[in-house]
């Protein structure tokens, strides 16, 4: 074995240190990058002392892919390692296809995971992967967040996603294949100018004469990883005294809010949507800005399924009735991702939003000191159109309404990638 080879294998197995799992799960594509994973973790198991479960994802898309899965099941088998292949076939033709089917893919291999009892999955991210993204969102005008790229550990549904890989080259992992006598698949979309990473791919090369090589954008995204975390500490540290939590909304101290920086608002304030409205990803930086603006004039605005209001002490972020006004859930249910009523079940009863017909059926409501519209978006318990009971508007019949989303993930979400 080279040198080389030897120094690829300690930055694979380094990522797993310094408490390696007694289980690891690899994603394999069959590409070059994947194999050499999965390749080289076989040959560190013993090092490791961790039981390895490969695992590969069909789109469904092309009709080689179940072929190209096969080889990889077959990789594994020679490698002694257990594998499996998820399918998915959610495509419709509607949206993003790539977007669609990353997030499918990640969505599938945590479900994956937790069956298995696995708490970390190996993905195959290279250097080259990183640089191409740097790129890419430099094209469209990312601040830090997105230029930081893509983090070499983060958390997914409570799986560890690990990217031992991501300071190693492309070519580097073909070379290790090749020494090896292991062959991959080549995927004919990676040369397919049709897609933006082909294109930064081949721009890449033209790049590289005046500096902007692989190593340095690399670089960029560490450094611009490191102020992403700082900000991320900063806005964490300000919310911890400026947020608050009321019947499911949240609260912001609008005399504080105003002396905050602008970034460390909108930090503070796209996390307080998600945490609200439940979204995975936050609002673009340019509704964010419109948003910032609407507060600093006091007159609010809805985004991403909450409404903001303005008030003289607080800021207020809460669901936006119309975002759940046809959202039903079965008894016992959770309702909206985030509440749950526990009481006397009566048949054929159900969870819907409140609204005006049920608002209208509370009079004690205004003793609750909650504002009308947070109100209207409020969980309660229906009944062939008769309401039952509104724990949140006053109408408790002997309900409760738990929010299931704690609080504290909130603040947790804030110091997150």
């Amino acid at each position: 074995m080279t040198q080389r080879e030897e120094l690829l294998k300690e930055v694979v197995g380094g990522a797993f240190l310094p408490k390696t799992p007694d289980r690891i799960g690899i994603a394999v594509s069959g590409g070059g990058d994947s194999m050499a994973l999965m390749v080289m973790l076989a040959e560190l198991q013993a090092c490791l002392r961790a039981e390895l479960f490969a695992v590969t994802v069909n789109h469904g898309l092309r009709p080689e892919a179940r072929q190209e899965a096969l080889l990889v099941a077959e990789t594994a088998a020679d490698l002694g390692i257990k594998h499996d292949i998820l399918t998915w076939s959610g495509w419709d033709g509607q949206g993003n296809l790539q977007d669609r089917a990353r997030r499918a893919r990640y969505d599938l291999l945590a479900d994956w995971a937790r069956r298995k009892g696995i708490p970390v999955i190996a993905l195959a991210h290279t250097a080259d992967d990183q640089a191409e993204t740097v790129l890419m969102r430099l094209a469209r005008a990312s601040g830090a967040d997105g230029l930081s790229a893509m983090a070499s550990r983060r958390r997914l549904d409570g799986v560890t996603l690990v990217r031992p890989m991501l300071t190693l080259r492309r070519s580097d992992l073909r070379d290790f294949l090749r020494a090896r006598g292991r062959t991959w698949v080549e995927d004919p979309s990676n040369s397919d100018s049709r897609y933006e990473r082909v294109r930064i791919r081949e721009a890449m090369a033209l790049l590289e004469p005046l500096g902007l090589t692989v190593p340095a954008l690399c670089n960029v995204a560490d450094n611009l990883s490191s102020i992403r975390e700082t900000l991320n500490w900063y806005t964490f540290t300000e919310a911890r005294g400026l947020v608050g939590f009321e019947a499911g909304d949240l609260l912001i101290a609008r005399a504080g809010f105003r002396l905050l920086r602008p970034e460390i608002a909108r930090r503070l304030l796209q996390r307080a949507l998600m945490w609200v409205g439940g979204a995975e990803y936050p609002p673009r930086r340019t509704a964010m800005q419109l948003l910032q603006e609407a507060i600093s004039a006091g007159t609010g605005m809805t985004l991403m399924g909450c409404r903001i209001t303005v008030g003289t002490r607080a800021i207020r972020i809460f669901r936006e009735h119309n975002a759940v006004a046809h959202l039903t859930a079965p008894v016992r249910e959770v309702w909206d991702g985030r509440w749950k009523l526990d009481g006397p079940w009566p048949d054929a009863a159900e969870i819907a939003v409140l609204g005006e017909a049920g608002l209208a059926d509370c009079p004690a409501w205004r003793d609750t000191g909650l504002p009308r519209a947070s109100l209207l978006a409020s969980p309660a318990v229906w009944r062939r159109g008769v309401l039952i009971a509104a724990p949140l508007a006053g109408r408790a019949e002997g309900w409760t309404a738990t929010l299931v989303r704690d609080t504290e993930s909130y603040f947790a979400a804030l110091l997150t990638d």
